[in-house]
């Protein structure tokens, strides 16, 4: 199981000297997402990709959630007032309920990817202001070891906490 840390640094090249050490931690660079301004090049560093950035997997969630409801309701308005001469049964409310899901799943996942992360709202503001924030994902044994190896070769880089949400496939 791993832990997300979150880390704001004063710019790319000390992000640079992070990831380089992390790396020397073993700390795979698939595990470690960078965001920063717009416009700022940020070279060899290991972005943040779509699922770090965006509220993809929320939106998902709540699609699957909303939709399915959506789509049971539907099935029992069907079951109660059915079309002339059909005879609705059981199967009717599982194919409306997948068939909500899915839609709900799909049009929330395309809305999610157009909205900044959530959890990362607090950051926002230093990002703006040309920080560079770094998401460490290590596993939850080695969390005290690479926060501390962090604060001590860079005391001025902020340590914002532990996420222990993070998705099983990032």
């Amino acid at each position: 199981m791993r832990r997300r840390l979150y880390f704001l640094l004063p710019g790319t090249a000390r992000a640079r000297q992070v990831v380089d050490e992390l790396l020397l931690a073993r700390i795979d660079d698939h595990h470690i997402h960078v965001i920063a301004k717009e416009g700022t090049p940020l070279g060899d560093l290991p972005q943040a990709n779509l699922l770090q950035r965006s509220d993809l997997v929320h939106g998902i969630g709540l699609g699957l959630g909303v939709g399915g409801a959506t789509g049971i309701l539907t099935g029992l308005i069907a079951i109660a007032f059915p079309p002339q001469g059909i005879t609705l049964g059981g199967w009717t409310l599982l194919v409306t309920a997948l068939a909500g899901a899915l839609i709900g799943a799909w049009v929330a996942g395309m809305i999610g990817t157009d909205i900044p992360n959530s959890q990362l709202r607090e950051f926002a503001s230093a990002v703006e202001n040309g920080q560079v924030l770094m998401m460490v994902d290590v596993p939850r044994e080695q969390v005290e070891t690479v926060t501390n190896m962090i604060k001590l070769h860079h005391p001025e880089a902020d340590m914002h906490g532990i996420d222990p949400r993070i998705p099983a496939f990032p």
